[in-house]
């Protein structure tokens, strides 16, 4: 675990602590950075990139709150978890736990290797299982409360060309959030999804770029998304504005779900067969 600066003596409150996995770059961070805002101390992790959590954590500080930086390999099941107690013990607490870290794929059906099939459902689902459990124990234990919100992806719910894989991950993490949320609701836990649709990521090689200079006419609102446009909507169920939400999938994609018959009618090509 790498430096974790404080900004503070003082001591923590149980209940302004969030984790957010994969938090050195894109969604994670503005999440992060979101949750800062907002008065929360985070702990953010990153899987190979150091110096981007290190960024993170320092924009996380300069809202006045502390900041704890680990490494996170949800591929590695038999530690990912001790990681996220690891971090909640630093922190003082965890009151917020936000499922963000996962991979992608570009593979058709017919060539997926069972290898690369298990590479992304460890990363995008059974990491997630591990870590989300470990988080709500915690919370459990601690008697007040939290919020379990996992990031999924538009294809929770539709599929796409080439991510067989990820999609039936994105599938599992969206129904598992909302078993959690039938049984740890009576604990005053709260478990939702929030389904990106196309961001400007690193994932997407377009964080560099103002998605409102980008062009998307298959999107009602014509353009992709920016991290924090999904950072807002995590930050809001992460705050007691939400008590009344559990077990929903938030769709933020610029209404891009709702485009099932009206893009399939209007397409002119065969190109959407490939990736």
């Amino acid at each position: 675990m790498s430096d974790s600066t404080t900004s503070s003596t003082s001591t923590p409150d149980p209940t302004r602590t969030a984790i957010v996995t994969g938090s050195d770059s894109g969604i994670g961070r503005a999440t992060a950075v979101a949750l800062a805002r907002d008065g929360f101390d985070v702990g953010i992790t990153w899987h190979s990139d150091e110096d981007g959590a290190n960024e993170t954590a320092e924009l996380v500080r300069r809202h006045g709150v502390r900041a704890v930086v680990a490494q996170l390999d949800t591929t590695d099941l038999e530690s990912c978890g001790d990681v996220v107690d690891s971090m909640a013990d630093e922190l003082g607490g965890l009151h917020v736990f936000v499922n963000n870290a996962g991979m992608g794929e570009h593979t058709k059906f017919l060539d997926q290797t069972i290898d690369d099939w298990r590479k992304v459902i460890a990363a995008d689902l059974d990491g997630a299982f591990v870590c989300i459990q470990r988080a709500a124990k915690r919370m459990v234990a601690a008697g007040n409360g939290g919020r379990i919100i996992g990031v999924t992806s538009v294809h929770e719910t539709q599929p796409r060309v080439g991510s067989s894989a990820y999609d039936a991950a994105k599938h599992g993490l969206g129904g598992l959030l909302k078993t959690v949320a039938l049984e740890l609701g009576h604990l005053g836990i709260t478990a939702n999804a929030v389904a990106p649709g196309e961001i400007n990521t690193p994932m997407n090689s377009t964080e560099d770029v103002d998605a409102r200079e980008m062009e998307r006419p298959g999107v009602p609102l014509g353009r992709p998304g920016n991290p924090e446009e999904i950072a807002d909507v995590i930050a809001f169920l992460a705050s007691p504005r939400s008590s009344y939400v559990t077990g929903a999938s938030w769709a933020v994609d610029g209404g891009m779900l709702n485009m099932g018959p009206q893009a399939g009618s209007h397409l002119e090509s065969n190109d959407w067969r490939e990736n």
